[in-house]
């Protein structure tokens, strides 16, 4: 009978880690607004976040803002509502809501006390800050879309994770910060390249403005994958 060492089951394991598919950043969050100019107006003349993209055409915009290495974007359309939540950040509620705040991180506690200054400025509630133990935090409401927003200053460089302060461990946490294999089902039936392929969708038009006004390119990726400026207003789902 082959005996098999513990190294190589480890080593087993961080091989079936290293295979597993992982993203590499949140590219988007997407909401709703009932008022695109005002949204721009906070998003980027009071928070600071450029305007980078979007889509906009008969009854219809998706705008993105850049925040970091992501994106923050809204819908607009005839009919839309601002949020309707009625809960402070972090408090416990029983409906079933899924959602509970954004938040985006400045570079010091100088940069987070000016962006409490420029919201309170322009009249708008702000709560804090609050120290989280590796974060100080201060809490505001988007006046557009009623989102629940948080700016956060990080103090803390982590070096081993996940750490935790917990009372009552999980288990499943204490396996460690990278992916586990064996817990779901293998792929069986990948995809074919030949059907890795995308249906059009409200944004198509997109690409051959952008690129035609020489504001972008395609990537050497999109290139391999055929996939070509022209578009056309045909391709626009209803």
């Amino acid at each position: 009978m082959t005996q098999i060492s513990f190294s190589e089951v480890l080593f087993s394991i961080q091989l079936e880690i290293k295979q597993i598919m992982r993203t590499s950043k949140i590219d988007h969050v997407a909401y709703i607004t009932p008022d695109m100019e005002k949204t721009i107006r906070f998003y980027r003349d009071l928070l600071g976040m450029r305007l980078v993209t979007g889509i906009g055409h008969e009854g219809y915009r998706h705008y993105f803002f850049e925040t970091g290495k992501s994106l923050i974007a809204f819908f607009e359309y005839e009919g839309a509502q601002p949020m309707e939540y009625n809960k402070f950040h972090g408090q416990k509620t029983g409906r079933p809501m899924g959602f509970d705040h954004i938040s985006f991180t400045v570079e010091s506690r100088e940069d987070l006390f000016a962006m409490k200054d420029r919201l309170e400025a322009a009249g708008i509630k702000v709560d804090g800050a609050v120290d989280h133990g590796l974060f100080w935090s201060i809490y505001f409401f988007d006046p557009v879309s009623n989102l629940p927003l948080e700016m956060t200053w990080n103090f803390v460089e982590l070096t081993n994770m996940p750490t935790m302060h917990e009372v009552k461990p999980l288990s499943v946490a204490e396996e460690g910060a990278d992916p586990q294999p064996g817990h779901w089902p293998e792929v069986t039936n990948p995809t074919p390249e030949a059907k890795m392929t995308a249906h059009p969708g409200n944004g198509i038009l997109m690409r051959s403005t952008i690129i035609g006004q020489g504001a972008g390119y395609l990537t050497e990726q999109a290139k391999a994958a055929g996939i070509t400026v022209e578009t056309n207003e045909n391709q626009v789902p209803l």
